[in-house]
């Protein structure tokens, strides 16, 4: 009885938290305070910063990231704001930095901070392609992906007996649970999950870009140009935490005309 009743009390809980998703209307459970996400953002990205020494500001690669960027965060702030959910957007400290290194990558934790790795901007190419994958790195962080993720983490590895202990022992265990929602370690079991976010980070991604002054089609030859880039890399979809190149392209096709709904041409 002890047993069914912390199980309980754990759904309720997480039924409590649910989250909504602004764009897609998906319903998610987040467990961990946005606040303590976005604080230990701040010291995980400095830490990040100091081991990756980023290109300074007058670097023609960080003017163009750093004005995309705030297209973006400008386009995300209009279309929160406007659907009254600008509560969620609190503690954000939106930073744009670039490394020169070669991963194809870019990513944005919780709060706002993001990175655009040198290596990423020959597949890019321009503007356009480049504010898709900000736009779509921006979406994980104010869908609140990562909180997702390190539910599912505290859910899965600790049951529903131990998840109150789980969590008032934050100080040693949200690190290593930190790291694995951004993706520095995945197990099979949370897989479907993963993909998801990305599906779901790619129509947020096209609406933001859209909203940017940016071409939402640009998307299409820029996973193209992925493809290519990844040919004969990529492992199975069923075992990929991303869609399968394929996929990916015909989900965002099927998505355009939604997207292009935003796309207001700049002059």
């Amino acid at each position: 009885m002890k047993k069914i009743t912390l199980s309980f009390f754990v759904l309720a809980t997480i039924f409590i938290a649910c989250h909504k998703n602004a764009i897609t209307g998906r319903r998610s459970a987040n467990l961990m305070p946005e606040t303590d996400l976005i604080s230990m953002s701040l010291t995980e990205y400095d830490k990040f910063l100091n081991e990756h020494k980023p290109l300074p500001a007058t670097d023609k690669r960080t003017i163009m990231v750093r004005n995309v960027g705030t297209k973006i965060q400008h386009s995300v702030e209009k279309y929160y704001t406007d659907h009254g959910l600008a509560s969620e957007l609190e503690g954000f400290q939106w930073t744009f930095n670039v490394v020169d290194e070669a991963p194809v990558n870019a990513w944005c934790m919780s709060g706002g901070k993001v990175v655009v790795y040198t290596g990423l901007l020959p597949v890019t190419q321009d503007e356009p392609s480049l504010a898709i994958v900000m736009g779509h790195e921006i979406a994980h962080a104010v869908a609140r992906h990562g909180n997702e993720r390190m539910t599912q983490g505290l859910v899965v590895q600790f049951g529903a007996t131990a998840l109150s202990i789980a969590l008032q022992q934050k100080p040693a265990l949200t690190q290593a649970l930190f790291q694995q929602a951004y993706g520095l370690s995945t197990s099979l079991g949370v897989l479907k999950y993963s993909r998801t976010h990305e599906t779901e980070a790619d129509k947020m991604g096209l609406v933001f870009a859209a909203m940017s002054g940016y071409n939402p089609e640009a998307a299409l030859s820029f996973w193209e140009r992925m493809a290519q880039a990844g040919s004969g890399q990529n492992p199975p979809e069923f075992l990929s935490t991303h869609p399968s190149d394929e996929t990916r392209i015909a989900t965002l096709k099927e998505y355009m005309p939604e997207a292009l709904k935003y796309y207001t041409k700049t002059k």
